[in-house]
């Protein structure tokens, strides 16, 4: 596939450009790229403080909120900032688009691996809080879990930042989108509340986010999401990211043409 050929040929530009483009986000401020992990930390920390000591929130279990509620939220954390900034990101290099032969294709992957810096810095943060508690990851879930992840947001992203590029609006319109979605995935609330709900829980289930949210939880607390008598929850997810990818490498190559103009 001409992606992935592309991808690979260019992995070293884009690995070099993504760390740039994570350091000029915090150009000319006096902490300068601290504040890419500060702030994160601080609004997970908040979370923390609001729904389990505040609201009094539990896991709905024996394992305790904080090893049960971060590595979730890590995940969302990551998912959210590498999709809006992949979608957004090709007219933040508008330049490169309209005045040099660039590989076009790679642009996204630029802004993901900017989002990568942090989302590691969060999973390693759970890693550790979860660690103090004695609960210990289980590596080779978390690297399953890692390639869940950026296969399904270069999937979303190949037709997210083509979108975007082409209609401003679009960008506004997946911010709300996102925003519903971080409330519609189980990440401050748990999937048994549905158990009740045998139609919706299922549904709940097979969506991406929940896989992804989800899993990565399971990498420190028994579940059942990628567990071996589940194992239909991971076709699932494998044929949505197939099909996103496929339509929006379409679209993508298919607008790919207009970007000059409309930048």
């Amino acid at each position: 596939m001409d992606f992935i050929k592309t991808l690979i040929k260019n992995r070293k530009l884009a690995l070099k450009l993504g760390k740039n483009d994570f350091r000029n986000r915090f150009a000319g401020t006096s902490l300068g790229a601290i504040w890419g992990f500060v702030s994160p930390f601080i609004f997970m920390l908040t979370y923390v403080i609001v729904f389990q000591y505040i609201l009094k929130t539990g896991s709905a279990g024996i394992d305790p909120y904080l090893v049960w509620f971060l590595p979730g939220m890590s995940m969302w954390m990551f998912l959210s900032d590498s999709i809006l900034g992949a979608s957004s990101s090709i007219r933040g290099y508008s330049y490169l688009v309209k005045k040099v032969v660039f590989p076009v294709d790679i642009i996204p992957i630029i802004s993901l691996t900017s989002s990568s810096i942090v989302g590691m810095f969060l999973f390693f943060i759970s890693i550790v809080a979860c660690a103090c508690y004695g609960y210990f990851i289980n590596i080779f879930k978390f690297i399953y879990m890692l390639i869940c992840a950026y296969a399904l947001v270069i999937a979303i992203t190949r037709f997210t930042s083509a979108v975007s590029t082409l209609v401003p609006d679009f960008g506004q319109l997946l911010n709300v989108v996102m925003q519903l979605c971080m409330w519609l995935t189980p990440i401050m609330w748990n999937l048994s509340m549905l158990n009740n709900h045998h139609l919706l829980s299922i549904v709940m289930r097979c969506m991406p986010f929940t896989y992804l949210v989800t899993g990565l939880r399971e990498c420190f607390i028994n579940g059942n999401i990628i567990a071996d008598n589940n194992f239909i929850y991971t076709i699932v997810f494998w044929i949505i990211v197939s099909l996103l990818f496929a339509w929006g490498n379409h679209i993508f190559k298919k607008s790919k043409k207009d970007f000059a103009d409309v930048l």
